[in-house]
């Protein structure tokens, strides 16, 4: 193999600079924020022109959600008092999938893994799956009465079932053939768990976590109708009430973008814990 060979397969292998690194960060971002931007110019342009009279302009949006934020404008009830409810609402969501995690993948794993409680649990898990979280608002307000705890147990319900057959799926899907390979490298029975079956799977449960999130966040505007007198879901049917539309798309803007940044946590975990598969990067 000639020098010039050489030289041109390494130069080949070699990291991307670092300006081209950045380069392709900011396309990304601008290609991004092509939608976003038309979707407000048609919207502002759809005020304008008086396609629809109920909605309100981008611009006294934006004025509301300043007020919402810091106050200072309008001086309502919902000035100043964005935090309050963003904060609210995390608690619930992030309460919620936090405990539907840690009930649906050791249950998901468990049902993967065993043809015994896969036999037991998977009929019943099934049966109940197509069953919206809408449905079980009355029941859960019967259960844990008005308020905080029903919201909390509808994210839970919202968030479980990705989270399950997420995880029932990626150990299901495990190939034999890593089985054989670990126990012809002496990996025994019990460390195969470890070292064979939750890497393996371990894409499919995160690809469950982020579809859970954000059902979570999806499931909250319901949990909230429970008669909660804070959160962002709250926030929305007031707006409703009140014929507050500007209210209520404050209200859809923050949950979106709260929504957003918690997936791409999860994201960045995933991709952190997964770096040796490159193909998995998001």
């Amino acid at each position: 193999m000639s020098a010039t060979t050489v030289a041109g397969s390494a130069a080949a292998d070699a990291p991307p600079k670092p300006r081209g690194v950045w380069r392709a960060r900011l396309k990304a971002f601008g290609m991004a924020l092509i939608v976003p931007i038309a979707l407000l110019i048609f919207w502002d342009l759809a005020v304008r022109f008086g396609w629809t009279r109920l909605i309100p302009s981008p611009a006294e949006v934006a004025e509301y959600m300043v007020d919402f934020a810091w106050g200072g404008i309008w001086d309502d009830a919902f000035s100043a008092t964005l935090h309050i409810h963003l904060l609210a609402s995390m608690s619930r969501v992030y309460g919620g999938f936090a405990l539907a995690t840690l009930v649906a993948v050791p249950l998901g794993i468990l049902i993967g893994r065993n043809d015994t409680v896969r036999a037991l649990l998977d009929p019943f898990l099934q049966l109940m799956r197509p069953v919206p979280v809408t449905a079980w608002l009355p029941l859960s307000m019967i259960l844990f009465g008005l308020g905080a705890r029903s919201a909390f147990f509808l994210v839970f319900l919202g968030a479980f079932y990705p989270i399950l057959l997420n995880t029932v799926f990626g150990v299901r899907g495990v190939e034999k053939r890593l089985f054989e390979a670990a126990s012809m490298l002496g990996c025994s029975a019990s460390a195969q768990f470890y070292k064979v079956v939750l890497p393996a799977a371990t894409p499919s449960i995160f690809t469950g976590l982020r579809l859970g999130l954000g059902l979570a966040w999806f499931v909250i505007v319901v949990g909230e109708m429970t008669g909660v007198p804070q959160g962002l879901g709250a926030v929305i049917m007031d707006g409703r009430t009140l014929s507050r539309t500007e209210l209520v798309i404050c209200g859809m803007i923050v949950i979106g973008i709260a929504g957003y940044i918690s997936d791409r946590i999860v994201v960045m975990i995933m991709n952190r814990l997964l770096r040796w598969s490159p193909s998995h990067h998001a």
